[in-house]
């Protein structure tokens, strides 16, 4: 995947943030790799990237027949409600990160090898990666309901917080988009690169596959 490098002006909202990629020409992949055949009723689900050296610009849209919003504080349990995640690996190996968001844009993210320690990010980088939901901030319990929303995800360099990245311009890295809902009616686990392990489980930066930030 090629990431494109775009202008962000300094009074763009996060709100503004699709059609600002929709005018750089930036378009959408798929996350619709069902690696474990888990339910039928899968949401439709899709991310676009570019990035303006010091940030990376991440949209996805969600047309979902089912929503759980019940995490509202940050590091915790999002990955048990209508959640998108994108995993990436400054280095192309097992050390990786892992931002994972709930539709109404509470975030866990966490930094370290896979199988190792771990740790979750510190408050000021939480604070630092600008977040945007169509749905709002409100919590809600899980309920079908056929909603389409957008998720906006502004990431600063520097919340890779375990590497020292001053430009993302030129780097190749690895990484992996998620779609999942441990804790819907009808759970599932998406993927934008296909991954070949016998349980749903994406914290397998084997699978990760390549993504290069434009010059």
């Amino acid at each position: 995947m090629i990431i494109k490098k775009i202008t962000v002006s300094e009074d763009c909202s996060l709100a503004g943030v699709p059609a600002l990629l929709d005018a750089a020409g930036v378009g959408f992949v798929p996350v619709a790799c069902d690696n474990w055949n888990w339910s039928d009723r899968n949401p439709e689900v899709k991310v676009r990237i570019a990035h303006d050296s010091e940030n990376i610009i991440l949209h996805f849209h969600v047309s979902d027949n089912e929503l759980r919003a019940v995490e509202t504080a940050d590091d915790g349990r999002v990955w048990e409600d209508s959640c998108v995640e994108f995993f990436v690996s400054p280095d192309g190996n097992d050390f990786y990160y892992n931002f994972e968001c709930n539709c109404i844009g509470t975030l866990l993210l966490h930094g370290g090898p896979a199988g190792g320690e771990r740790p979750s990010a510190p408050a000021r980088v939480y604070d630092s990666v600008r977040r945007w939901s169509s749905l709002g901030t409100g919590a809600f319990e899980a309920h079908e309901e056929v909603r389409e929303w957008d998720l906006v995800e502004i990431i600063p360099a520097s919340a890779l917080f375990r590497h020292d990245i001053k430009s993302l311009d030129g780097l190749s890295m690895k990484g992996n988009f998620y779609k999942c809902g441990d804790l819907l009616p009808h759970p599932h686990f998406l993927s934008w690169a296909p991954i070949d392990l016998p349980k749903p489980m994406f914290h397998c930066p084997q699978f990760f596959d390549a993504i290069e930030f434009e010059q």
